[in-house]
């Protein structure tokens, strides 16, 4: 039996509600996430941290939609996605979440410009074709690959790549974007301009900006900092004095 979308009151983009995951591995159940519960606010910056098998993945992967909670609950703007229909779910994150991962996740037979346009040719409700090629274009401007619109993933370097993917990720102004480690295959000089480009954009878009990172430097720019350890939220804190679009 289908499970319809349910309205939440809260005026956060993402509410997490006691959120939950265990897995049965060995005849023993492992529990990943053991009730997790914050808001993320329209326009907020959030660092997700932790050591490796603290759950951030996880959580990041249920903020995403991509997996179910063994119990609780995530609303992405105002819905309820835990335990939504696959064709509800894929319907409300096409429109709603932009992604972007380690390790770019572009389309090797498209070029630049077609990867940015992807998620837009597999929305139906995206708009004019025409439309979409111009703001397609104004994005890779926006982070300097106007140049290289018609070149294709094996003719970019990383940095090059990652800049595609977080143009494709904003091509729908999603009015969330979900960041997996995206600096952590480049080095420090184009890491820092992918967090440049980042910040920059969720200033110009008012996207809610959520990223897991392992890296203190990165996660100092965000305009708060959620850690963390054993499955559970240890930490959560605001930071005075970083780049925060709010």
């Amino acid at each position: 039996m289908n499970t319809p979308a349910v309205a939440v009151t809260d005026a956060g983009m993402i509410v997490v509600s006691d959120l939950r995951k265990s897995l049965r591995t060995g005849g023993t159940t492992v529990d990943i996430l053991r009730g997790i519960d914050f808001t993320v606010g329209r326009g907020e910056f959030v660092a997700i941290m932790g050591a490796s098998g603290s759950g951030k993945s996880t959580l990041l992967g249920l903020l995403a939609g991509l997996d179910n909670p063994t119990s609780g609950s995530v609303a992405l703007n105002g819905t309820v996605i835990s335990n939504l229909p696959e064709d509800q779910l894929a319907q409300l994150r096409g429109k709603t979440i932009g992604f972007v991962f380690q390790s770019y996740q572009l389309i090797p037979t498209l070029t630049a410009l077609e990867n940015v346009l992807l998620p837009y040719e597999l929305n139906d409700d995206a708009g004019g074709w025409k439309a979409g090629v111009e703001r397609a274009r104004a994005l890779l401007d926006s982070v300097g690959l106007s140049g290289r619109v018609d070149h294709y993933p094996v003719q970019l370097s990383g940095g090059e790549q990652q800049r595609v993917a977080l143009a494709r990720a904003f091509i729908l102004r999603p009015p969330i974007v979900l960041a997996d480690e995206p600096t952590g295959n480049l080095d420090t000089v184009n890491g820092e301009h992918i967090l440049e480009l980042l910040l920059q954009l969720n200033r110009v878009e008012g996207t809610t900006l959520v990223l897991v990172t392992h890296d203190p430097s990165l996660a100092a720019h965000a305009g708060r900092r959620i850690t963390l350890s054993d499955g559970l939220v240890v930490s959560d804190e605001r930071q005075v004095g970083s780049s925060v679009s709010v």
